[in-house]
């Protein structure tokens, strides 16, 4: 039967079992020793029968070793019974006859068991003393390890066994892909560009917004590729020690060069990658010192390293002039939020493994996410699961798809929250304002849905999507937009009078003035200050204090003051014409929204089917 001994961790729980374990197994063999003797085999019989039996002549030979008595009878060549004396008196003191036909031998006293125990006692203390020493030296070496092991690269190693991703897992994104095939090409057959005299690209940094799938697509290039992945986070570089993070710069591409042809992935690479001389941290900063690592390592790769270099951030602006220069990120690939045919076809992969029924209509759904991102559409149909499974259905509805997708882009409903009639009612005028703004100006989006159930952090919604996807805003799509943004306050001061507005409106107002200073400032859509930008960097740190660059003076900003005010009041009178001119259709919808709290998009259209719009609002 084999014995299974267990392994030596650097666990103090694991050290305690191991020396149990032996201090067991050698007390068991020594206690085995003893009660295996062959005495233990032997029939316990009286000293009185032993005597009477000596005496009448059947046993052979007796023998005494201590008080212990071994009997053979006769007959017999070995002894087959045993029996224990008085101490202190020989067997003739207990009745064995001097003439008696017996042999009687005498031997000292056995010392077996006291050196069982003598060796116990010396044996196991000496296993329980190593056992410590063990793990002192083992915690020892642990803290060595860890200490040179301080400056080592913490980058994941995507094998060649690992699940791969490719470019066909991948929905959307086509022009990026297109982009990255030459650089998977380029670590396939790297002989075919060197005989031309072309050198392999170091660096490619993916740029896009959150969500975008850009880890995924550097993954995909390395399953294309077929070479190894190491993939590490910028922020892993940086720890509070001195010198850490460019040491771990330098055993990541010394990695990544005995496994060439590889790729090294550095996810967020502004966490290290930040524009140096910012004054933040001093000269001598950590994060500084990486990025001077990572700029040596980039452009001080041996002729044939077959090693690139794949970076993701969403904020390229921040990013050192050093770091993207031709030699080191010589390719920029841009990974934009999908488009409608994408967005349909990132669906249709998340859905691929998920029960849906016949009414889920995944076309009208990519037809409203305009704006999300990859990331957005998977949570859409992960949180459709959730509402389906909420309901204990086995199978995913439309009415699922819709419940989810409102709920993640609007919030949920908070339908147990209660309010007064009163805040009721002004909810749904305020509610109708915005719906009968965006309704009657030409250049607004359609309305998608109107309730006064409260979601998310508002006390009600109006909602309008766009019904095609939109790269570029002009004008007059801005004011509209501003328009119908002060439609609920404007309705509340027709309705209530103007020193009865409410707080409801404080989120309506900071979205309209801050796309109102953005048509200023950073889209030159004013009216004095048409076709220049004024943009305004984030600031950095100076004398423990945010300084901003500010790139004009302090006329110039007056003056952007009075172009913001001049839109939000030019929008706050157009939509107080629409919605004076429309006071009976804006009772109506009120209405309708008291007695059914939601009214969705073809509901808005019946009941405002005879609202005007006042050539008053018109722009053009």
């Amino acid at each position: 039967m084999a014995i299974k001994v267990p392994t030596i961790n650097k666990k103090p729980g694991d050290i305690i079992r191991l020396t149990l374990f032996w201090a067991i197994i050698i007390f068991a063999i020594l206690i085995g020793i003893a009660f295996l003797s062959p005495k233990n085999n032997l029939k316990e019989v009286s000293i009185s029968e032993v005597i009477s039996q000596a005496n009448a002549g059947k046993i052979s030979k007796i023998v005494v070793q201590g008080n212990d008595v071994t009997i053979t009878p006769k007959g017999s060549k070995v002894a087959t019974e045993k029996s224990t004396k008085q101490a202190e008196t020989s067997i003739q003191q207990q009745g064995l006859k001097t003439d008696a036909p017996v042999e009687v031998s005498i031997l000292p006293p056995s010392t077996t068991g006291d050196t069982i125990w003598s060796l116990a006692s010396i044996i196991i203390p000496v296993v329980l003393i190593a056992a410590f020493f063990m793990y002192m030296m083992r915690q020892a070496q642990g803290q060595n390890n860890q200490a040179m092991g301080f400056g080592k690269s913490k980058a994941k190693l995507y094998g060649l066994d690992k699940e791969k991703a490719v470019f066909e897992d991948i929905a959307g994104n086509d022009s990026a892909k297109q982009d990255l095939k030459e650089v998977v090409d380029f670590l396939k057959h790297p002989k075919k560009y060197e005989s031309l005299g072309a050198k392999i690209p170091r660096g490619v940094l993916l740029v896009g917004s959150p969500g975008t799938g850009k880890t995924l697509l550097a993954r995909a290039v390395a399953g294309e590729a077929n070479v190894p992945f190491f993939s590490i986070s910028g922020s892993e570089f940086v720890e509070m020690f001195v010198g850490v993070g460019a040491s771990r710069v330098r055993d990541l591409f010394a990695k990544a060069k005995k496994n060439a042809p590889s790729i090294i992935f550095i996810d967020e690479i502004d966490a290290v990658g930040r524009r140096r001389g910012s004054g933040m941290g001093g000269g001598h900063d950590e994060r500084e010192q990486t990025l001077n690592q990572i700029l040596v390592e980039m452009d001080g790769f041996e002729t044939g390293a077959n090693v690139i270099v794949l970076a993701a951030t969403n904020r390229a602006d921040v990013l050192d002039p050093a770091l993207l220069r031709p030699g080191r990120f010589d390719r920029r690939t841009e990974i934009s939020l999908p488009e409608r045919r994408d967005r349909e076809a990132i669906l249709k992969v998340h859905f691929k493994n998920k029960p849906v029924d016949a009414t889920v209509d995944i076309d009208s759904l990519a037809a409203k996410t305009a704006g999300s991102s990859g990331a957005d559409l998977a949570n859409i149909a992960n949180e459709a699961a959730i509402v389906a499974a909420g309901r204990n259905a086995k199978k995913i509805s439309n009415a699922d798809l819709t419940e989810a997708f409102e709920k993640i882009a609007i919030g949920p409903e908070h339908k147990t929250k209660i309010m007064s009639d009163k805040d009721k009612e002004m909810t749904a005028y305020h509610e109708a304002g915005h719906a009968i703004v965006g309704h009657l100006l030409p250049d607004s989006d359609p309305v998608h849905k109107v309730t006064i159930i409260p979601r998310g952090g508002t006390g009600g919604v109006t909602w309008f999507l766009p019904p095609e996807d939109k790269k570029f805003t002009s004008i007059i799509e801005f004011k509209d937009v501003l328009a119908r943004a002060l439609g609920g306050r404007v309705a509340e001061k027709i309705i209530y009078g103007k020193d009865r507005v409410t707080t409801g409106a404080s989120s309506d107002l900071r979205h309209a003035t801050g796309i109102a200073r953005d048509m200023v400032m950073e889209q030159g859509m004013g009216t004095k200050l048409r076709d220049q930008v004024f943009h305004e960097d984030n600031g950095g740190i100076m004398f423990d204090r945010m300084a901003h660059d500010r790139p004009y003076s302090d006329e110039t900003a007056k003056e952007i003051d009075i172009e913001v005010a001049a839109l939000i009041t030019e929008a706050a009178s157009r939509a107080e014409i629409v919605i004076e001119n429309n006071r009976a259709g804006l009772d109506k919808l009120s209405k309708a929204l008291l007695e059914k709290e939601t009214i969705d998009e073809k509901e808005v259209l019946e009941i405002l089917k005879d609202t005007i719009l006042p050539k008053e609002a018109k722009l053009y």
